[in-house]
């Protein structure tokens, strides 16, 4: 259990709780027959995609819509991504997407992602990417706004005692 005092230190050192995930979020997509490569399933750069979507989805889910970022005058752009492919998918099967922040610190946010064909068990792909935060008008690093952080670290404070 954290304590209330603990939080101030947690959040101003933009880190997600120790030893805990961040609650996932899971959304569902559609495969469109346009996504398909010449081996008839889904092409690889794709995938990039649908991290993609996820990621936004979560942050509209715990209202960081478009307004918020422009409000805030910055954007979280993805640096780098590591995908493991580890089973096909075809045009028309519904996938489900789960999503998690790891860790929040300083400019840098880690996500982590799973996809699976929605009520199977078994991963298509696993992926993890590093998306920054930036100044949308210099396009340079800054530190992720407090607000920011409140907004994606509400959920692990279930547990903290006030």
């Amino acid at each position: 259990m954290i304590l209330a005092s603990d939080r101030h230190q947690l959040l101003k050192n933009s880190t997600a709780l120790p030893n805990q995930p961040m609650q996932t979020f899971k959304t569902i997509l559609r495969v469109r027959h346009y996504e398909m490569d010449t081996l008839g399933h889904v092409n690889n750069a794709v995938y990039q995609n649908y991290l993609e979507q996820a990621a936004i989805e979560h942050s509209e889910h715990l209202g960081v819509t478009l307004d918020v970022y422009r409000e805030l005058g910055g954007v979280f752009v993805m640096r780098r991504v590591e995908i493991d492919y580890l089973r096909p998918a075809v045009a028309g099967d519904t996938l489900e997407i789960t999503t998690w922040l790891r860790e929040m610190r300083g400019t840098r946010a880690f996500r982590r992602y799973e996809i699976r064909k929605q009520q199977q068990e078994e991963l298509l792909v696993t992926a993890e990417a590093l998306w920054v935060w930036v100044d949308a008008k210099t396009m340079r690093p800054r530190p992720i706004p407090g607000v920011m952080l409140d907004k994606f670290l509400q959920i692990q404070q279930a547990d903290i005692v006030n």
